[in-house]
């Protein structure tokens, strides 16, 4: 089974660093810039994103997780 990240609605870009001609590497501002996008790639992305979307939503469902962050309890009083 493939790992899903789960609790992360809102992750946005910080920056692009272009790898030779053929790929990016995508600066996200929850500080992770791991891995390299091929244009193909991200081409393909964006061509199927609806039911790339439906995919991953219904793998959080599976899991029993979410996109949106875990909501701290509050303190007890004492």
């Amino acid at each position: 089974m493939s790992s899903v990240a789960a609790g992360r609605r809102h992750v946005g870009i910080m920056g692009l660093e272009p790898v030779g001609n053929y790929a990016v590497r995508i600066n996200f501002d929850d500080l992770h810039s791991t891995g390299l996008y091929t244009w193909d790639y991200l081409h393909d992305l964006g061509q199927h994103k609806f039911s790339r979307a439906k995919q991953y939503i219904a793998a959080l469902r599976e899991q029993g997780a979410s996109r949106d962050p875990r909501k701290l309890k509050p303190k007890a009083k004492q």
